[in-house]
């Protein structure tokens, strides 16, 4: 006799808010019923029982004579409903996409001069002390006492008392004095006077600021000795990093919004100069220019700039693609097999597609293949249809075999020494310990807690157990030290977590600009991110991964 029964099953989120879900089906006779986890339907059982994983009870399976095609997804309307479920049409339209980078600003290269001994001395009083100081060209710098100098300045004024006979000689010498350092208003003063002097105060022959000193009073100089390195503040380098996955969104001339703490309130506009084509082997990353003009400020203690030399700042870069055929971000998911989508083919039907993604903008993500435009795809609801596609075995990326456990990457495994429940080969609950581990011991280093962390440090280690493939954690020296082990070993682990980080109930942090790889991951339940890579240095450094 054939009739119909009611599977109730619930669908956890991961706000650990159950949310009903019904769905008619034929029942199929108890001699051959199977039953799954409505959680975890991979867990399958011939009669009534728990799920070795969560403990829910195990419900009854639709029969295989009721599935739709491959790929096919049936919700009765009540279900739909009570999802919430919400479609978005597909369509040709630009990428809008904000790329956020952290960089400092220094000065500009081009301008950067060194200021060097021309003559060979000692340097008798120096008239410019600390590095800062702003300059003008014909000021002092430092008096030198130099025997070498002045033999070429009695040169010169004997050349000069002989008249004719040596005025063919005159220009030479007074040039040789010019490569010394002496100006052409000493020179002049020199022949008017007729002394050589001794001493000569030596002058600057450029306007800047001083960004290096490393000459002293009393120090003999030879001819090239390094002096003072002067930058030109008028006009500063905003330099960041940019990614691999960033270069396609960057281009030259792009406007760049840029902020620092150091002038707050202020949005300085400028376009991107130069893209550096060479990589860093190690980081990833190649060196991105934007040249900011700095103009000069009246203030209290004299005449200052806007910008500050090697200041932190911020910068984003609004970008916009020409049309593409795009669709929500919030309509794509990886359930470890590539992206999918949902299409909502009317009538309570979903139809799961296979995509090839492109760029991802910030709410919109280009589609190479899988859909077409016009189509209406899944904005809401779509994990839950994909809950409904894993309970029924319909949708061909999740088919399971009767009686066996086929965990949905080998990335999730166990290691195989490792203890675990039957029938629980995606090792969930393993993985929520290591990540509750995790989360404690990041959250201990972003406060600098580094005798905290030492007292969780057993508990994480005895959680990273259960998987094989995690780099060896040390407990460190100090908190430094702890850090540098903590980064390569909480990324692994993050990255471990992300496609399931739904079911966890965790977030996914990265740090732009961490000190061991310069892209490190953590684990944390909530927002705001707390980076453990720095703490208190640089608490807030990190944006969540979608």
């Amino acid at each position: 006799m054939k009739r119909f029964l009611v599977i109730l099953f619930t669908f956890v989120a991961t706000t650990g808010i159950g949310i009903p879900l019904v769905a008619e089906t034929h029942a199929a006779s108890a001699a051959t019923a199977v039953y799954q986890c409505p959680m975890h339907p991979w867990i399958k059982s011939d009669k009534p029982a728990k799920c070795t994983i969560c403990g829910m009870d195990l419900v009854a399976a639709p029969p295989a004579g009721m599935a739709l095609p491959e790929g096919m997804v049936s919700l009765a309307s009540s279900i739909i409903n009570t999802i919430g479920v919400e479609s978005s049409v597909v369509s040709r339209q630009p990428l809008l996409r904000t790329v956020r980078v952290n960089g400092a600003i220094d000065d500009d290269d081009s301008r950067h001069r060194l200021l060097t001994a021309w003559a060979e001395g000692r340097v008798e009083k120096l008239h410019v002390h600390i590095v800062g100081t702003v300059i003008a060209a014909g000021q002092p710098l430092f008096d030198l006492y130099s025997p070498e100098l002045q033999a070429a300045q009695r040169e010169l004024v004997q050349l000069s008392r002989a008249g004719d006979l040596a005025a063919a000689a005159l220009p030479a010498a007074r040039a040789r004095l010019r490569k010394m350092g002496l100006t052409d208003a000493q020179l002049d003063e020199l022949l008017k006077t007729g002394v050589p002097q001794l001493v000569t105060t030596v002058l600057a022959t450029e306007a800047g600021t001083i960004v290096e000193k490393t000459v002293y009073e009393g120090q003999w100089l030879k001819t090239g000795d390094k002096l003072f390195a002067v930058g030109d503040f008028s006009k500063m380098w905003f330099l960041f990093d940019a990614y691999e996955q960033d270069i396609p969104w960057l281009r030259i001339g792009q406007k760049v919004e840029i902020t620092t703490r150091a002038v707050p309130g202020e949005i300085i506009e400028a376009p991107i100069e130069f893209i550096d084509p060479n990589f860093n082997e190690m980081t990833r990353t190649t060196k991105v220019r934007v040249v900011l003009a700095n103009p000069h400020l009246n203030t209290s203690s004299g005449q200052g700039h806007l910008l500050y030399h090697r200041v932190l700042a911020e910068a984003r870069v609004l970008v916009e693609s020409p049309a593409v055929l795009a669709a929500p971000r919030s309509s794509i998911l990886d359930v470890g097999r590539g992206p999918v989508a949902y299409v909502d083919r009317g009538g309570g039907i979903y139809e799961q597609r296979k995509l090839r993604l492109g760029r991802r903008g910030d709410a919109l993500v280009e589609v190479l293949e899988g859909l077409t435009e016009a189509e209406k795809v899944v904005t809401n609801g779509a994990l839950l249809i994909d809950a409904q596609a894993q309970l029924s075995g319909e949708a061909s990326g999740h088919a399971h075999a009767t009686g066996a456990a086929t965990p949905p990457s080998p990335k999730l495994q166990p290691d195989a020494g490792a203890a675990s429940p039957a029938n629980a080969t995606p090792a969930l609950p393993e993985m929520s310990t290591l990540a509750n581990a995790a989360i404690d011991a990041a959250g201990a280093l972003a406060a600098d807690d580094y005798a905290t962390y030492q007292k969780l440090y057993p508990g994480l280690v005895s959680a990273a157990k259960s998987f094989s493939g995690l780099p060896a954690l040390e407990p460190g020296d100090n908190l430094k030290s702890a850090r540098r082990s903590f980064e390569t070993w909480s990324t692994a682990v993050a990255d471990l977590l992300k496609p399931h980080k739904a079911h966890l109930g965790v977030k996914i942090f990265q740090c732009p600009m961490s000190p061991v790889l310069g892209k490190g991951r953590w684990v944390q339940r909530s927002q705001p991110a707390k980076n453990p890579f720095f703490g208190s240095a640089m608490a807030n450094c990190g944006a969540e991964l979608p």
